[in-house]
């Protein structure tokens, strides 16, 4: 058998690497290596393999003995041919890789706070307009508080029948299917979120769900339900009473925010 060359020993070391770190790594092993990170194991392996072949002459002569031949050597001209036409192919193809565009998804152009309607309603009911209409039980925090924790623990019973599947149970948005939804649910626990809004902005949301926001919404990608089809209007005023007891924030009253 003819004895392998070292050009072609250190050619299937090169190539061999890239499938390891590409496929077996990046796919089979761990998940998929960044091209950055598989260009500089490359380049590792290209110095180590340049730095064996020049610690001798005769290794570095054994290594460019089959290039010289391919490049002088007659017998070899179809070899050269071959070369000729497949190294500004590979080229070409890899700058295409590259340049190409690619068929990326189209972004998402939902708003995630859309705008309200100006009517506050719940099912063909009108209650009053957004900014004017405040939780009908609120006022217990201060005239009867035992009144008041009766409608915060209702709240939180209906909150844990019906909300802490995708909110969880710390409010914080990390319920049990909150991974496998897209966009996530609410974390009430960001100060960010109860903070900025009314407690009539909550009321809408969590009646109309994700199907009754407006166009501004689209694609109503939210897996809300419409509330409104399963709880009263006190158990929705409940559990958003329930949701500022629990977190300590204090909904936005209509001109400032606390």
């Amino acid at each position: 058998m003819k004895k392998m060359s070292l050009f072609t020993i250190c050619l299937i070391i090169l190539v061999g690497s890239w499938v390891f770190l590409r496929f077996v790594v990046g796919g089979i092993i761990s998940v998929p290596i960044p091209g950055s990170v598989i260009a500089m194991y490359m380049g590792l392996i290209v110095i180590a393999i340049l730095v064996h072949i020049s610690v001798e002459d005769s290794l570095f002569r054994e290594f460019r003995r089959p290039i010289l031949e391919t490049l002088v050597d007659d017998k070899r001209r179809l070899h050269r041919r071959v070369l000729v036409v497949l190294i500004p192919l590979l080229l070409l193809g890899y700058t295409y890789s590259i340049i190409a565009q690619r068929a990326n998804p189209p972004g998402s152009p939902r708003d995630a706070h859309p705008s309200p309607p100006l009517q506050l309603t719940y099912k063909d009911e009108v209650i009053g307009t957004m900014q004017d209409v405040v939780n009908p039980f609120r006022h217990y925090e201060k005239d009867d508080p035992e009144a008041f924790k009766a409608h915060v623990e209702n709240g939180k019973r209906v909150y844990h029948q019906n909300c802490f599947y995708c909110h969880g149970d710390h409010l914080d948005g990390q319920g049990h299917f909150a991974a496998y939804l897209q966009p996530l649910p609410a974390n009430f626990q960001d100060p960010g979120i109860i903070p900025n809004f009314q407690e009539s902005f909550f009321f809408w949301r969590v009646a109309k769900g994700g199907p009754g926001l407006p166009a501004a919404g689209t694609p109503w990608d939210s897996a809300m339900p419409i509330w409104e089809d399963h709880l009263t209007k006190d158990e929705i005023w409940d559990v958003i009473l329930f949701l500022s007891d629990y977190t300590g924030y204090q909904f936005r009253t209509f001109g400032e925010a606390h």
